[in-house]
C-alpha cells in the first residue's frame, strides 16, 4: 500500500470547511464510496480499481486560530506487484495523484474563504486573572437565562475576529482585554444571524483583561472561579465542551 499527506490551512471554520470539502467530492476519475462521516472532524472515502486494486481517501478537520487545519491522506494499491509495481507507483501514479490533489486543495481553500464569508461566527473569550481564575457570565434573559457562558458574540461582517473579540468585551463588560492563545472550538446546532442551521461554530481564545472595572452590562452575574469550581455551574451546551481546555488551561499558567 502506497501512501500520500497533504495538510492544508484554510480560512473558514470547522463547519465550512467540512461542508465545502463534501460539496466539492475528491478529484479522482472514478465514485468513491462513503465509508466514515463524523462532521465536521472527519470523513473517510474509498473506491474498487480495476485487478483487486484500492484507493482510499480521509480527511481530519482540525481547529486553529488561523483557520481550519485539514489533515488528508490517500492509500492506494498498484495493479503490478514487486519491484516493477514500485517503479509504476513511483514515476506514474504518485506523480499524477500529487498534481490532482494540489489542484483541488488550491480551488477548495479558495471555496472555503468565499462560503466562510457568509457564515456568522461567534467568538467567546475565556478571561484569565492573576490567581489562575476564569470570568464567567450568567445569562439573564432568552430561552437559556440562569446558564453560565464565556463572554463574547457574534463577529460583523468584515470584522476580524480578535476585533469582534475585543470589541464584544468592552461591550458587555466595559473593560479591555488582550487576548492571547486560540483555545478550542464548538460547532453551534442552531440558527444564527439567520444564516444555514449548523454552519457557524463558536470560537475561544484565553485572554487578560488591560483596563476598565468590570461591569455586568448584558448579564445577571459575572464570577471569577477556579478549574475546580467550573463543572458545578449548569452551562450553556456551546461551551461546556470547552471545559477541558480552560482547566488545562490553568493548571498551565
Amino acid at each position: 500500500m502506497s501512501q500520500l499527506r497533504f495538510t492544508t490551512l484554510v480560512e473558514a471554520p470547522l463547519t465550512v470547511a467540512f461542508d465545502v470539502a463534501r460539496s466539492l467530492g475528491r478529484p479522482w476519475p472514478r465514485p468513491l464510496r462513503e465509508v466514515v462521516s463524523e462532521r465536521p472532524w472527519r470523513d473517510v472515502h474509498e473506491a474498487e480499481l480495476s485487478g483487486r486494486r484500492r484507493l482510499v481517501h480521509t480527511r481530519e478537520f482540525a481547529a486553529t486560530g488561523a483557520g481550519t487545519l485539514v489533515h488528508e491522506q490517500v492509500d492506494w494499491q498498484t495493479a503490478l506487484p514487486g519491484p516493477l509495481g514500485g517503479l509504476v507507483d513511483q514515476t506514474v501514479l504518485r506523480r499524477r495523484l500529487v498534481r490532482a490533489m494540489q489542484a483541488h486543495l488550491d480551488a477548495y481553500a479558495a471555496a472555503a474563504a468565499r462560503r466562510a464569508a457568509d457564515v456568522t461566527q461567534v467568538v467567546g473569550a475565556a478571561l484569565v486573572d492573576d490567581r489562575r481564575r476564569v470570568l464567567v457570565a450568567q445569562r439573564g434573559a432568552g430561552p437559556l437565562a440562569g446558564l453560565w457562558e464565556f463572554p463574547g458574540g457574534k463577529v460583523e461582517r468584515g470584522e476580524a475576529e480578535l476585533a469582534a473579540l475585543v470589541r464584544e468585551c468592552r461591550e458587555e463588560l466595559a473593560v479591555g482585554i488582550a487576548p492571547q492563545a486560540f483555545l478550542g472550538e464548538v460547532p453551534l446546532d442552531g440558527v444564527v444571524a439567520g444564516g444555514a442551521p449548523g454552519a457557524s461554530t463558536l470560537r475561544v481564545w484565553w485572554g487578560r483583561i488591560t483596563a476598565g472595572e468590570l461591569v455586568a452590562a448584558e448579564h445577571s452575574k459575572l464570577r471569577w472561579l477556579p478549574a475546580e469550581d467550573l463543572e458545578e455551574l449548569p452551562w450553556i451546551p456551546a461551551d461546556r465542551p470547552l471545559l477541558p481546555a480552560v482547566r488545562s488551561l490553568l493548571a498551565r499558567l
